[in-house]
């Protein structure tokens, strides 16, 4: 649609033209199309009452105390991001399908016995709602549908403080390991609306934290393995940020042609020819990149990026405790050399 509009109205001749929409347009609505296309000075909103707003409404929920996610032509896989005990979400869905997806979604996380209610038809004559357990739910129902969610279940993965297990990420030892994580994210210091490159991705750990920081959060993983590119997509989806774009591909060639970075970081191929230079030259006023090395070779090279640049250089060495025999001792990790920096 967004395709053909400006087609359209142009054919339509000069003068007002109406377009009729449902509720608030500026709801993941047409309004937000229109303005996008044509910008605030030609388009007025004259809204009504939107569907989230008669959700609410029969729900008796107020808007501070629930969360409202659009699976409208996007994946259900959003809804996991807002997954936590307790939650109340409203999921503003697609088709008479959806609260099928939803509910099998919640399942298959651990959520079974969360209550969904499906709220059809909402201000109309035929408006209706069925209460049921995301474990029994199969449909389907009314095509013009809003699912209100109340999450129950486990909580191991809810949080969207940078560090989740290294369990919730399928891989193959290429991860970012959890203290490793929060620490790189902690710098890289992801804002609302900023987009991440993570170059040398392995499993996609630190752009999928990114991602989770807020929903307007991007972010591209670059990854030359085949298998752990479409890893990365499944973790990705496993998450809540299904959005996550996956260039398949080997830096510095892949990072041509990708969306501006606001941060970059690179866990692998840093001392490739070239690399930091694109990663340095591709970023925004303001911008942060962080290298994390286990190498000498990349060792030597972050000490010298910093005293070329300066930032922030640290050695990172994390410890846990593993079996000796009958007794526990403690088991280091390989130890990480990070350099942190911030352009001007």
């Amino acid at each position: 649609m967004r395709t053909g509009l400006p087609a359209r109205l142009a054919s339509l001749g000069p003068g007002p033209v109406v377009a009729l929409a449902s509720g608030d347009p500026l709801v993941s609505g047409i309004g937000t199309t229109l303005l996008e296309l044509l910008g605030p000075d030609r388009v007025t909103i004259e809204p009504v009452v939107s569907s989230v707003a008669l959700a609410r409404a029969a729900m008796g929920w107020s808007a501070e105390s629930c969360a409202v996610v659009s699976v409208v032509g996007r994946d259900v896989a959003l809804v996991v991001r807002e997954l936590a005990p307790g939650r109340r979400i409203l999921v503003l869905s697609s088709d008479e399908h959806t609260p099928a997806a939803v509910a099998a979604l919640l399942a298959e996380r651990g959520h079974g016995s969360s209550r969904l209610t499906v709220l059809s038809d909402l201000g109309g004559a035929a408006e209706d709602r069925v209460e049921v357990r995301a474990d029994a739910c199969t449909g389907p129902f009314p095509r013009l549908n809003i699912v209100a969610v109340e999450v129950t279940g486990p909580s191991a993965y809810a949080s969207w403080t940078a560090g989740l297990p290294d369990d919730a990420f399928e891989h193959d030892g290429q991860l970012t390991k959890r203290d490793l994580r929060a620490s790189a994210l902690a710098r890289l210091a992801p804002t609302p609306g900023a987009h991440l490159w993570d170059v040398g991705a392995g499993a996609g750990s630190v752009g999928i934290e990114w991602m989770r920081a807020h929903p307007t959060c991007t972010a591209t993983a670059i990854e030359a393995d085949h298998t752990r590119a479409e890893r990365i997509g499944r973790n990705a989806r496993a998450l809540g940020v299904p959005g996550l774009q996956v260039v398949e591909g080997r830096a510095p060639a892949a990072l041509t042609e990708l969306p501006e970075p606001d941060g970059i970081f690179v866990g692998g191929g840093a001392t490739r020819t070239g690399v930091i230079d694109a990663c340095l030259a591709a970023l925004r006023p303001g911008g942060r990149l962080v290298v994390h090395g286990v190498t000498v070779e990349t060792e030597q090279l972050v000490a010298t990026l910093h005293r070329e640049h300066g930032g922030e250089l640290t050695r990172i060495s994390v410890e846990q405790v593993d079996a000796i025999g009958t007794f526990r001792g403690w088991a280091p990790l390989r130890t990480v050399t990070q350099w942190a920096y911030r352009t001007e």
